[in-house]
């Protein structure tokens, strides 16, 4: 779904911001609705849209100078976060904190380089009681050449969380809409949402498990495991993780299961929805694990689990508190597609989650063929 463009009665951008210590290209351009199909938005009596833009750095990328997935995750959410606190506390009231509940599947849509600039355009596009959408898009710049690329679409939940006590979830104030049925199409939006994070949440009740001597192939064989000290470097001013820093942390496992898998140059190509359970607090391990579910001749999906163990407190258990689906292609050292090795499922549930991962597979390509077939 295309976020709504701005209309001369919304505010402008008014936040630049660029990481310390990195090349400050932003300017004041357009929110993400320009480069989206035209249509009327909301009006706020906040800024409606912001943007984040800087240089990207060989530490930001691969060997192949790829630019990883979950950097541009990590830049999306920082986006995300500071437009939804900024417009939960856009009224008189208890001051709070937005916190990311879910990010829709997100396509990268084009590979992002070393030395291109990244703007990061973010924009509320709808508001339940307690939530917020943000619709984030992702573009790319040669600054050597002035070119420049749409790489990725995004689309986030928010909730805010009071400072008082980041477990009460407080109110989101409302936004207009210049017209009704955007105001319908969010609701439908959230609602879908909604039904979804639940569904995930019971079914993520499963754990990675090594196996010794693997064969190759296999889910075994590329399973691969991070565990992470949460410390206060992660973590919001007010003691639990930012979710752009766990989802970075996502596409690193992921990108190193994908590459035990083929051995080849890999890049992220989707990521299906992420929906974070429950927060993670400063001073937990976190456990984020990968294991391969399905192949398709040139793609490889990734299921990715994050579990926190609250080590200092021993009144709570370890807890699942993210899930996710991630696509990687591999790539020849000329950037075209490679067809990846086929994965080996050996035992009844690594067979269910094959069978699993390749209906959403075949979902997804139908909805792709059906969004690029000639219109009657």
């Amino acid at each position: 779904m295309a976020p709504p463009p701005s209309t001369p009665s919304m505010a402008p951008p008014r936040l630049i911001h660029s990481a310390p210590g990195l090349l400050d290209t932003c300017s004041e351009l357009p929110p993400p609705s320009a480069v989206a199909e035209k249509m009327s938005g909301p009006v706020t009596d906040t800024p409606s849209a912001i943007q984040i833009c800087r240089i990207m750095r060989p530490d930001d990328a691969n060997v192949a100078g790829n630019v990883h997935g979950g950097t541009i995750l990590k830049m999306i959410e920082e986006a995300g976060v500071i437009i939804s606190t900024r417009h939960c506390n856009s009224q008189n009231g208890e001051r709070c904190v937005a916190a990311l509940a879910r990010v829709e599947r997100t396509d990268f849509l084009s590979p992002m380089c070393i030395g291109e600039v990244a703007h990061v355009s973010a924009e509320i596009t709808y508001t339940s009681k307690h939530s917020v959408e943000v619709q984030v898009h992702v573009m790319s710049e040669n600054i050597l050449t002035g070119t420049k690329k749409l790489t990725n679409k995004a689309t986030l939940w928010y909730v805010p969380l009071s400072l008082k006590n980041v477990d009460k979830v407080l109110e989101v104030p409302p936004i207009v809409y210049t017209r009704q049925e955007l105001e319908e199409e969010g609701r439908k939006r959230y609602e879908a949402q909604k039904l979804e994070r639940m569904e995930t949440k019971w079914r993520n009740g499963d754990i990675v498990q090594p196996v010794l001597s693997p064969e190759p192939n296999t889910v075994s064989y590329s399973q691969s495991s991070l565990i992470h000290l949460v410390g206060p470097s992660d973590c919001t001013l007010h003691g639990f993780v930012h979710g752009g820093v766990t989802m970075k942390l996502m596409d690193e496992v992921a990108g190193i299961v994908a590459a035990r898998h083929c051995k080849t140059n890999i890049v992220t190509a989707s990521v299906d929805a992420i929906n974070f359970h429950d927060k993670i607090r400063k001073g937990c391990v976190i456990t984020i694990s990968g294991r391969m579910t399905f192949t398709s001749n040139k793609s490889m999906e990734i299921e990715v689990l994050v579990d926190a163990d609250p080590v200092v407190d021993n009144s709570q258990k370890r807890y699942r508190a993210a899930s996710a689906f991630f696509t990687y292609v591999s790539l020849n050292q000329e950037g075209k597609p490679l067809p990846v090795p086929q994965l080996v499922p050996e035992t009844e549930d690594e067979k269910k989650r094959f069978e699993d991962g390749k209906g959403r597979y075949l979902q997804m390509k139908a909805k792709r063929q059906a969004h690029t077939e000639p219109q009657p």
